[in-house]
């Protein structure tokens, strides 16, 4: 590879690597001076170079130097070293003059050219924020022309009052494109047509990403103060990436990556043209199911009325994602939440039609790692009423016909119902008459009524934890407290995983988590836990977050 390619390369790397930096190291630097990393309160300008078509947009939105705080293991110092290096630039002395608060990247086109014949190249803008435009101006003379005594060969144009410089040298690889656009941003593409289009979008407003309708109204919905943030126009990304969109609901979507003393709050909106179902009553406070979930969960789901959640927008957005991606909902399942497809498949149910359908109050729903870190134990508490009576009655009869003993049991004097199994066991016999036989009992589920709720797990273990552990329940603890609190009120409920109880489960059941994880390396090593919930009432829209806690934080 020729040492002078692609610089536009190494700088797309290098803004990806530098959020990663800010969202691993930023608990560290945030005690100390948190209001020099606060970044832009009104979106990328960038936007205005960026066609309404493009499939994705990511804008950093505070200058890197602002993150060299958050080095532990010089992070930053390293990466601007091997990003600057191959391309013979001196980051101090040749581009911090100059760059501001915004380094935006969008993919413009799925196909540069428009010819299917030749294949499709993308066309790649990155555009950095200038405080200095003649330093930046030097800075893109001095690039090319490092770049022409290494043998390429340049072209100067004027564009509509702009010059544009390219490097038309080497056709098989990653060409470069460079320009200085007004006094506010440095412009570089991987082909001059894509420069080209960036000053026409300006000089065309209707053109431009600014001037969407659907991104008005997800800039709208951003935090005042925000790291980074996304937009992507979904059904262009999904024809990026070759899927079939099986179902469509949701046009696009924009994310936003904010800080708080407590952690990383990522905020998403998902927009639509059409009128969707008014969401369920939202909640002002956490459901009261969650004083039987033990502090020791590794997941818990917490929220109001499963019955209509076969038609509600967070369904519809799932299925639109999952029949995208996977084909079908049920290989989703079978992947990603294997303890509820085994659940299924043992007990020959469909979880929305024989339980969800009659939980109309509270519920909750929870994982807890076992000492083998195998099979999670769960346990689901589901708030009681007439329809949950008939609704234990109709489980009763399901665990019947499996050939299930429904038995009566006592655990520090509460009553339990317990779905169990008879098995015989042979064992070796002294005797010369034969094998000695034994009847075994293997409880597959139990449930039992505390104060005004329905409670079910899965083992004798779970459930003696619940009764015996009564004052040390999730809610309770400081961890779930601080996250839940970073999530706006009223929500629809929460899904709270603790990263360390819950790792190995997950990277058995996400196998890809693994290599995940290596990449994303400083913030995994410090991530503590994670919660997700969703909040809104607007009908052409879906709005949630998830907040990221953070050790130390």
């Amino acid at each position: 590879m020729n040492r002078q390619r692609s610089f536009i390369g190494f700088i797309i790397a290098g803004a990806i690597a530098l959020l990663v930096i800010a969202i691993a190291g930023f608990y560290w630097f945030f005690a100390k001076s948190p209001v020099n990393l606060i970044a832009s309160t009104s979106g990328p300008g960038a936007t205005i170079f960026v066609s309404k078509l493009s499939p994705v947009m990511v804008s950093l939105l505070t200058n890197p130097d602002r993150l060299q705080a958050l080095e532990r293991d010089e992070e930053l110092s390293k990466l601007k070293t091997s990003l600057f290096a191959k391309s013979g630039i001196d980051y101090k002395q040749d581009i911090q003059p100059w760059l501001g608060n915004e380094i935006t990247l969008a993919i413009t086109t799925l196909d540069i050219d428009r010819d299917q014949e030749n294949g499709q190249q993308a066309g790649y803008l990155l555009a950095l924020a200038t405080k200095q435009p003649e330093k930046s101006r030097e800075f893109v003379e001095l690039l090319f022309s490092k770049r022409a005594l290494a043998g390429a060969n340049l072209a100067v144009e004027q564009y509509k009052g702009v010059k544009l410089i390219s490097d038309n040298s080497q056709p098989e690889e990653d060409l470069l494109a460079g320009a200085v656009v007004g006094e506010g941003f440095v412009l570089f593409a991987n082909d001059l047509k894509v420069l080209r289009d960036a000053i026409n979008n300006v000089q065309a407003p209707d053109l431009n990403l600014t001037s969407s309708p659907d991104y008005q109204k997800a800039i709208k919905e951003l935090p005042k103060a925000g790291l980074a943030i996304a937009f992507l126009n979904l059904p262009i990304v999904a024809k990026w990436q070759g899927l079939e969109l099986a179902e469509q609901l949701y046009n696009s979507q924009i994310i936003s990556l904010s800080l708080n003393p407590k952690g990383l709050l990522a905020e998403t909106t998902f927009l639509t043209t059409s009128e969707t179902a008014p969401p369920s009553p939202p909640l002002s406070k956490p459901v009261g199911a969650l004083q039987y979930v033990p502090a020791s969960a590794g997941l818990a789901i917490s929220g109001s009325n499963l019955s209509n959640l076969g038609d509600s927008d967070l369904a519809k957005l799932w299925r639109q994602a999952t029949a995208t991606i996977y084909g079908s909902e049920e290989d989703v399942i079978s992947r990603l939440a294997k303890p509820v497809a085994d659940v299924q498949k043992r007990w020959g149910i469909n979880l929305p039609k024989d339980i969800f359908s009659w939980v109309v109050g509270e519920y909750a729903i929870a994982l807890l790692p076992d000492k083998e870190q195998t099979t999670p134990h769960w346990l689901f508490v589901v708030e009681k009423s007439q329809d949950v009576e008939q609704g234990v009655a109709r489980l009763d009869a399901i665990a019947s016909s499996n050939g299930l003993s429904i038995s009566p049991l006592t655990i520090d004097q509460q009553k339990i119902f317990a779905w169990t199994e008879l098995s015989t066991a042979t064992k070796k016999s002294d005797v010369k008459e034969g094998a000695l036989f034994s009847i075994e009992t293997k409880v597959r589920g139990l449930h039992t009524t505390l104060g005004n709720y329905e409670v079910f797990t899965s083992d004798l273990e779970t459930m003696d934890e619940i009764l015996t552990a009564k004052d040390n329940s999730i809610i309770g603890n400081p961890n779930f407290q601080d996250s839940i609190a970073a999530i706006p009120l009223p929500n629809q409920g929460y899904v709270y995983l603790d990263w360390a109880k819950s790792q190995n489960l997950l990277e058995r059941q996400i196998p890809i988590l693994k290599l995940v994880e290596v990449l994303g390396k400083p913030f995994f090593n410090n991530l503590r836990s994670l919660t997700v919930s969703n909040y809104g009432t607007d009908t052409r829209s879906l709005k949630g977050g998830i907040f990221f806690k953070l050790h130390n934080s």
